[in-house]
């Protein structure tokens, strides 16, 4: 192995060797302690020690990393105290995930690192989003972030490249190119031979170093990252190297040959950077020993201090507390009075919503008639004006407007720097709003249709969902999802989909069924510093209107409304639904409660709980289709804690369980309109 010293002084290649050899003792400790039963799993890196290494070093101390399994050089390379690193091993209370997760899954803005999620490629459009922060807020920063050749045939590991290549984001994504992806060798995983090949192909630089020698990683990061911060564009590095232990330690090597660990020994990448400082005479055996007896010492101090921290003690409502951010300081007492007084401005039924109206007293009675999909567009537009941070990404959103208008002219006044036509790429574009997030912005991504967020499905379960509980990161994105049947638009432009996401703890689901609503609870959507996935009925886009303030306000997310007040029975509902059961109790003459979730996770128990001890008799009706639907969870609900208040079982009524039709006929079928009528015929005559 060549070593090319450059001119770097000797304490920059005796810094690098400290560094290098720091995560070797680590590692040879933490297999003692596995074997002990001390520590429950480990990815040992030895043997790819140089990469994380080299890399970590060459940038500066705010630049994030994205780092894997195998990266514990980056951690001890900026620093991490290793008595909470050991902590977090070992699931203690003072480790970064209090014990929620293992190994590096966890993220420290403090040393400006954001581990991974067992997935492997959903960080590296994280590494855009951050990197794209970066670029707006004109920092000279680069990003580096990690995939080995096995995460690399993941389809986040194209988008990501994809996205970052189209919007010239500084990004280093380094490829360890080890040549197994557990057991499956490349040769089985991919037909290119190496990952240089594939930078041409996203126009982007492809760079090839030794992954081993950390000398030239270093070398060659630091070059790359000084000019990426005058020149942002994103490179691709892959560094060639080999672990030598097993993809985790249960897994073995036997589906190694021999001869290859025999090659690879040769090129160890602690060994041979020590021989060479030795031979330069830039290191002697006395300085090598005390290295050595100054590292040990460190990690001997450390697991005392882990073992002495104590185990997660199970609470939980601090458990279910963590699941979101807190919100920002609450300030409808403060309004209350200014509500009292403009009452009559509100759209009909809804009395006691008890919204935060951030409005001066005299512009709060300033109203203008506006449809659902123009209340959407002032919202979203008075948001931007709010908050400078806010960032919106989707397709055709920019000088188009989107499919459906709502951001007409956005350009214009906020410019392509904060509205973003993105490329066909769902999962990296989530994945960028979780990396704008960590850098103190607000993202909003737009699904062109709700149908189409099946392709960053696990950016929003895993990642957006799961950040705040599991290491304190908020994720404020806010992902709109126009949805619905009705248009005769078939089974992929259709779908009624909410269901999937009340399901997962860390989400907030809206969905307002009428103007002013929908320009409120957007806005409290956008102000929340949680990810929200907000649902737009698109029949409903033009086909209603009402009275909405001109200010800006914001609708309570958690809160239910009344549309409809009466005896005989209680309909809860949301979305289309709300102008459904409205439609029937009018042409019923029906006296009923008619009540408004309007948001689905939380949901509203108590307003649920307060209809149905007021009339005893509760029908459930939403358009999603009955089988796993929302529903079912109300339903549920209401038979263990309103019992005794039931005077009828309840009944659920929804769409079909099929997919939804095309033809006009099937689709109206389909919908759950008539089987409503006859639900509330079958409750009254109860």
């Amino acid at each position: 192995m060549q070593f090319d010293r450059k001119d770097y002084s000797n304490d920059t290649l005796l810094h690098l060797y400290h560094h290098l050899l720091k995560p070797r003792l680590i590692e040879e400790k933490m297999l003692i302690l596995l074997r002990q039963g001390k520590v429950s799993k480990w990815f040992s890196g030895i043997g790819q020690e140089a990469i994380s290494v080299g890399s970590t070093l060459a940038l500066e101390p705010d630049e994030y990393i994205l780092p894997l399994h195998r990266n514990l050089g980056v951690f001890t390379g900026r620093d991490v105290p290793l008595g909470r690193l050991f902590g977090q091993w070992q699931g203690k209370t003072t480790g970064f995930t209090k014990g929620r997760d293992r190994s590096f899954h966890f993220g420290t803005n403090e040393h400006h690192i954001v581990g991974m999620i067992s997935h492997l490629g959903p960080q590296l459009a994280v590494a855009g989003g951050i990197a794209l922060a970066d670029v707006l807020d004109e920092k000279p920063r680069v990003t580096v972030t990690y995939s080995g050749d096995g995460g690399a045939s993941e389809g986040d590991f194209h988008e990501a490249l994809n996205v970052a290549a189209v919007w010239q984001l500084p990004v280093i994504f380094i490829i360890e190119n080890n040549g197994y992806g557990l057991s499956t060798p490349s040769n089985e995983q991919f037909r290119f031979r190496y990952f240089v090949d594939k930078g041409p192909a996203y126009g982007m630089e492809a760079v090839q170093v030794d992954g081993n020698n950390v000398l030239e990683v270093y070398d060659t990061v630091k070059r790359l990252a000084e000019d990426l911060r005058q020149n942002p564009r994103p490179v691709l590095l892959e560094a060639l190297t080999f672990r030598m232990r097993g993809h985790e330690e249960a897994s073995g090597t036997k589906y190694v040959p021999q001869e290859l660990f025999t090659e690879w020994a040769a090129k160890d990448p602690v060994e041979n950077y020590e021989k060479w400082l030795l031979q330069e005479g830039i290191l002697d055996e006395e300085a090598r020993m005390r290295y050595r007896e100054t590292i040990k010492r460190e990690i001997e101090e450390g697991l005392k201090e882990a073992d002495a921290a104590p185990a997660p003690t199970p609470d939980a409502a601090r458990e279910l507390a963590d699941m979101y951010a807190p919100l920002a300081e609450d300030r409808s007492e403060e309004l209350e009075a200014r509500m009292a007084d403009s009452s009559d401005e509100r759209p009909q039924g809804s009395e006691g919503q008890d919204d935060n109206i951030l409005a001066s007293s005299s512009s709060l009675l300033a109203s203008s008639e506006k449809r659902y999909i123009d209340a959407i567009s002032d919202g979203l537009r008075q948001s931007m004006e709010r908050y400078p941070e806010l960032v919106l990404m989707g397709q055709d959103i920019a000088e188009y407007g989107g499919v459906f208008k709502i951001t007409d002219g956005f350009v214009k006044q906020f410019g392509k720097g904060r509205v973003r036509n993105t490329p066909l790429c769902e999962s990296a574009i989530v994945g960028a709003g979780l990396g704008l997030s960590i850098r103190g912005k607000k993202a909003m991504v737009e699904m062109q249709f709700a149908d189409f967020v099946t392709c960053g499905f696990n950016q929003i379960i895993n990642n957006l969902a799961k950040s705040h509980y599991r290491w304190g990161q908020n994720a404020d994105v806010v992902v709109r999802m126009p949805t619905g049947a009705g248009s005769a638009a078939g089974p992929f432009h259709s779908q009624s989909n909410e269901a999937w996401f009340t399901h997962t703890p860390g989400l907030k689901v809206v969905f307002p069924s009428n103007p002013y609503d929908a320009k409120g609870l957007l806005c409290a959507a956008l102000a929340d510093p949680n990810p929200v996935l907000f649902f737009e009925h698109k029949l409903l886009y033009r086909s209603i209107s009402a009275p909405v303030p001109d200010a800006y306000y914001t609708t309570p997310i958690g809160k239910a409304a009344l549309a409809r007040e009466g005896h005989e029975l209680s309909i809860v509902t949301y979305g289309a639904g709300v102008h459904w059961a409205l439609a029937l109790a009018e042409e019923l003459n029906l006296d009923c409660d008619v009540l408004d979730l309007r948001t689905l996770l939380p949901w509203d128990e108590q307003a649920v709980r307060r209809t149905v001890e007021k009339t005893g008799r509760l029908i459930l009706l939403h358009e999603d289709t009955l089988i796993g639907g929302l529903g079912g969870e109300i339903g549920a609900w209401v038979a263990e804690n309103c019992f005794r208040s039931l005077d009828a079982p309840i009944m659920r009524v929804a769409s079909l369980d099929t997919a939804v039709p095309f033809a006009p006929t099937l689709e109206q079928d389909f919908l759950p309109r008539q089987r409503l009528r006859e639900a509330v015929e079958k409750m009254r005559s109860y």
